[in-house]
This record gives C-alpha cells, sequence and structure tokens, in this order.
C-alpha cells in the first residue's frame, strides 16, 4: 500500500528532529527491496505486538513487519500560498501525501528561537491552515470559472460541481477547511477529484521539552492543542522529538530500558507510527507459516481478492478461497489445528472483507 504521511511545521518547532528519528529508526531497506528511499521520505516499520506473538507460535524461518512511509515535507513560512519561502515547494509535496502529521511546539526553549518572537501553538496551527486553505480557495475559484459557463447551459454535472464549489469557497472565505464541510458519499466522489489540500486528514504532533515528556497533561500548551483538535474531531499524540532522536539510536533492549527511566510505556514514535496508520484507515492482515510469518498493509473495506493481490497480482486473478481465522481465535486456540477443530477457521469468498488480524492463507489457481 503505497500510502504516505507528511509531517510539516513552522522553522524551529521539531520537524527536523522528529523526522531524523524516523529515519534512524526506519525498516531495514533489505526487508524492501521494492522501495526506493528519497531522501525526504523515512520508511518505518509498524509495531504491532500480535506479530511477535504469531512468530512465538508458529516458530517460523523469518518473521516480516509491514512498513508505513513518512515524507518529510519543505518549511513553510507565512505567505506561502504566495510563493514566500520555500511555498511552491512545500504545496507541491503535501500534494502528494495521502495525511498531514502536523508538528506543534509546545516547549519553551531561549536558545531555540521561535519565526514569530513567541511559542503559541494554536498560531503556528492557524498559519499554516491559513496558508493551505488560501491555496485551496485559489484552486477552487479557477474551477469555479470553468463549472459556472456550463451550469448556466443546464449541463446537470456541471450544477452539482458548482453547488459543491460554492460551499467550499463559503468554507474557505471563513477560514475554514474543506475536511469541516459535510458532504454525502456522491459529493464526496466529487470533492476527491479536486485534490484538495485542506481535505487531507490531519493528526496534530504536540513535541514537548524532555521535562514534560513522561506526564505532558500540565503543559498548558499541549491543552490548547488538544481543545483546538477536538473541535476539528483530530486526534494530538504528545512527543518529545529530542528523546525519540535518541530511542532511536538503541536496540529492543536497550530501548526499553531508557524508556522505563524515563517513565514513559511507549515511545511517541511508535504511538506516531501507529496514529498514522490508523489515520488512513489501513490495517494489518497476516500470512503464517513455517518459511515465513508476515503481516500486510491493506485498506478497511477492501475485499478478500484484492488484498490477495498485495502479495501478488496472480493470487487475485486466480482466487478461490481465502482461508480466514482471526488472531485473537487463533492464539485462543493455541494452534491452527486446535483453531480448525474448534471450528475457527473458515473458507471465505470474492465477498469478504477482510477484517484487522485475520490470519489469511489465499487459495489460488493461475
Amino acid at each position: 500500500m503505497a500510502l504516505t504521511a507528511g509531517i510539516v511545521g513552522l522553522p524551529n518547532v521539531g520537524k527536523s528532529t522528529l523526522f531524523n528519528a524516523i529515519t534512524q529508526a526506519g525498516a531495514e531497506s533489505a526487508n524492501y527491496p521494492f522501495c526506493t528511499i528519497d531522501p525526504n521520505v523515512g520508511i518505518v516499520e509498524v509495531p504491532d505486538y500480535r506479530l511477535q506473538a504469531l512468530t512465538d507460535l508458529v516458530k517460523p524461518k523469518k518473521t516480516v513487519p509491514t512498513a508505513f512511509e513518512f515524507t518529510d515535507i519543505a518549511g513553510i513560512v507565512k505567505g506561502a500560498s504566495k510563493g514566500e519561502g520555500l511555498g511552491n515547494k512545500f504545496l507541491s509535496h503535501i500534494r502528494q501525501v495521502d495525511a498531514i502529521c502536523h508538528v506543534v511546539r509546545c516547549f519553551a526553549d531561549d536558545n531555540i528561537t521561535h519565526v514569530a518572537g513567541i511559542v503559541d501553538p494554536i498560531a503556528d496551527i492557524e498559519t499554516i491552515n491559513l496558508e493551505l486553505i488560501l491555496a485551496d480557495l485559489e484552486s477552487i475559484d479557477k474551477r469555479i470559472t470553468r463549472v459556472e459557463k456550463l451550469a448556466k447551459q443546464k449541463d446537470k454535472d456541471a450544477i452539482v460541481e458548482h453547488e459543491i464549489l460554492a460551499e467550499l469557497k463559503d468554507a474557505f472565505e471563513n477560514e475554514r477547511p474543506a475536511r469541516s464541510v459535510s458532504f454525502t458519499d456522491e459529493q464526496m466522489k466529487i470533492v476527491k477529484q479536486l485534490h484538495l489540500l485542506t481535505s487531507k486528514p490531519v493528526l496534530y504532533v504536540a513535541n514537548v521539552s524532555e521535562d514534560e515528556a513522561a506526564d505532558p497533561d500540565g503543559n498548558p500548551y499541549v491543552q490548547k492543542v488538544r481543545e483546538f483538535a477536538a473541535n476539528e474531531q483530530a486526534e494530538v499524540i504528545v512527543i518529545c522529538a529530542k528523546i525519540e532522536s535518541e530511542i532511536a539510536e538503541l536496540d529492543g533492549e536497550e530501548k526499553a530500558m531508557f524508556l522505563e527511566e524515563l517513565g514513559i510505556e511507549e515511545s511517541g514514535l511508535d504511538q506516531l507510527i501507529r496514529a498514522s496508520y490508523s489515520l488512513l484507515g489501513l490495517a494489518t492482515y497476516f500470512t503464517a507459516g513455517e518459511q515465513e510469518v508476515r503481516a500486510w498493509t491493506f485498506k478497511n473495506g477492501m475485499k478478500a481478492p484484492q488484498c490477495a493481490a498485495i502479495i501478488h497480482t496472480d493470487f487475485e486473478r486466480g482466487f478461490i478461497r481465502a482461508e480466514t481465522v482471526s488472531y485473537n481465535d487463533l492464539m485462543n486456540a493455541g494452534s491452527m489445528g486446535g483453531a480448525r477443530e474448534a471450528g475457527k477457521v473458515r473458507l471465505e469468498g470474492k465477498e469478504y472483507e477482510v477484517k484487522d488480524g485475520d490470519i489469511i492463507h489465499f487459495r489460488f489457481n493461475v
């Protein structure tokens, strides 16, 4: 699944530090030979306790996790929508990602200058949001000019699109993003074709100081970001980018000890990966055998033949059945044989929607 989350933020908010941590903690490229890693793309393994549990149960020759991409988006400054700073580069890069991880500075440090001269996470968020809205407004205005002519000629499709564009224009002029406007499923098909920057789902990443990493709830900046995000029905992940860059250099046992010393249950990077994965509607199914236990990424709602194609297109072309058992049922049974005896292994057809945690063996004939 070639889906990626873009990391954005103003200068000196910790965006680059976080991305460097992601790059250091990246999955071994040997496991992912199909990936050409550009300088601004980091590939990380998706943390999943189920993969280790399956490995312990099946005892395969190798275990392969699934991976996820983060793209480091060029920096933004006020006026980016008009070409200020690296504006055009920023906008072109952000159009290519599927979701946005917006890093927000939630720490005070006299040694790190803030671009606006004051630490104000909400003002930072609004600066970037406004630049994206202004860029979308410009593209909508151009589109309206073309569609309006067809709508006046009583073109039904143009009339429908013109109504949608008018709603979006009203939202943008009131500094609201496209994702804040409610549309029907049919209308959303048209909205998606517009490729709007502000229609992308957003995850806010509150970057705190080392002293506050273990207990960020008392941080007033974090509280403000959470309140802002709640109004957008968006999620907030709290991290300390500096700590994450140190953790990324450690192996598994050292990492666990370091986190324990800091009083942190789970690294912020692991939380960020999982939250980004979920934000894009992604899920994981597994294949498990003596040769290999492997995690595969799929989009929620995909049917068995589509998921089979993720492994190889021949699997979809010659799809017969999917032999399926849920992770919980397999672990409760203790073995695939036990799951079969308990009647938990099912044969599913072409219309089966794969569920997160399914362990699947595809039957096919080409």
